[in-house]
């Protein structure tokens, strides 16, 4: 038996490097796995297709709070009441804070940080009704630290945190837990496909001399989703290689 048998569990933006192998680690513990898509639904077919888990995709802009509202709705009506939310969309949108504009900064605000009340808004209750729930957001190193030419990133990623205290402390009696994840750099596809000068810079900056594995993080969500870890909420976790030590 998997520790998360009959649970279902929404992970947000389960196509990217990270979101997949949330999606497998939740369906290898027995979760049942539903996931959004914002870019086209064949590209996400093909991708549930290549997976060895079965996945339940539903087109849906995280940014949108009526997108998110429609998604719920549509969960509850074909499978059940969600057990577990991981807000794990995200985008960037790059550039010195002197040549952003308003558009990089509402692109990244709204889809990394107005997503995580979006998404979590919609299921909450239904949560607390029944006396159990995992919220995990995932956030990141930069959302620590700051970074260079992310002012919205990393404003949206601290953002995600704030949310986790404030929403762990209103549910916390009802059984429900509500963390973040802040990995550092991490080796999926966007990471990968940076130069390999620039990328060795990064690795020579992280203590253990390597990139993080997307396996490592799903192994910590996993985690905060089980039962083992009923005592943790409103904690965010560093997943980073003691590149930031905090």
């Amino acid at each position: 038996m998997g520790k998360l048998d009959n649970k279902i569990a929404l992970v947000t933006g389960g196509t990217g490097g990270i979101g997949t192998a949330i999606c497998q680690r939740l369906a290898d513990d027995g979760a049942q796995i539903v996931t959004t898509s914002f870019g086209g639904v064949e590209k996400a077919e093909i991708w549930r297709q290549n997976q060895n888990f079965d996945a339940t995709i539903i087109k849906c802009d995280v940014s949108n709070y009526d997108d998110c509202k429609a998604l719920k709705e549509q969960i509850e009506k074909d499978l059940g009441v969600v057990d577990i939310v991981v807000n794990n969309a995200g985008i960037t949108r790059d550039g010195s804070f002197r040549k952003m504009d308003a558009e990089k900064w509402s692109q990244v605000i709204n889809t990394n940080l107005n997503s995580a009340f979006n998404i979590s808004h919609q299921f909450v209750e239904g949560m607390t009704g029944k006396g159990y729930g995992r919220i995990v957001n995932i956030s990141s190193i930069n959302g620590q630290k700051g970074q260079f030419g992310q002012t919205n990133y990393s404003a949206a990623k601290a953002g995600v945190h704030g949310f986790t205290m404030a929403l762990a402390q209103e549910v916390a009696r009802k059984g429900v837990t509500v963390n973040t994840v802040s990995p550092g750099y991490i080796a999926t596809d966007m990471v990968m496909a940076v130069a390999e000068e620039i990328r060795n810079q990064i690795i020579a900056q992280i203590p253990i001399g390597r990139l993080g594995k997307p396996e490592e993080i799903a192994a910590l969500v996993a985690f905060l989703c089980s039962d083992d870890a009923g005592l943790i909420t409103g904690a965010n976790l560093a997943a980073n290689g003691g590149q930031h030590m905090h």
